[in-house]
């Protein structure tokens, strides 16, 4: 599957709009986390911890993505966009989007 920000592949026609793929997770934080973040909070620099966090929630909404795309039967996703939204305290989406396109 080719996933691109853009709104065109270089160098390929897209035959067909299908649809809107998209992919999103929920995930919260966790009281160790909390804890240690809370303590680097407090001489400054990066959350790691949160880092992560964010950076593997992004994977499995990609993932998600693609599998969506997969279903409708793309070739490839353009445009790609991530959002991201607070459902409740401690809590995040990630919501990741893009159109799904056949190529020639």
């Amino acid at each position: 599957m080719l996933i691109t920000t853009t709104d065109f592949i270089p160098g390929r026609e897209i035959v067909e709009v299908l649809d809107i793929a998209r992919g999103s997770t929920v995930r919260a934080r966790n009281l160790g986390r909390d804890i240690f973040a809370g303590l680097k909070n407090l001489v400054g620099g990066e959350i790691e911890e949160y880092t992560r966090l964010m950076a593997d929630s992004r994977e499995q909404a990609i993932d998600r993505m693609i599998a969506d795309g997969e279903e409708i039967g793309a070739d490839a996703i353009i445009n790609v966009r991530f959002t991201t939204a607070a459902v409740m305290q401690g809590a995040s989406e990630i919501l990741a989007y893009g159109t799904a396109v056949r190529l020639k």
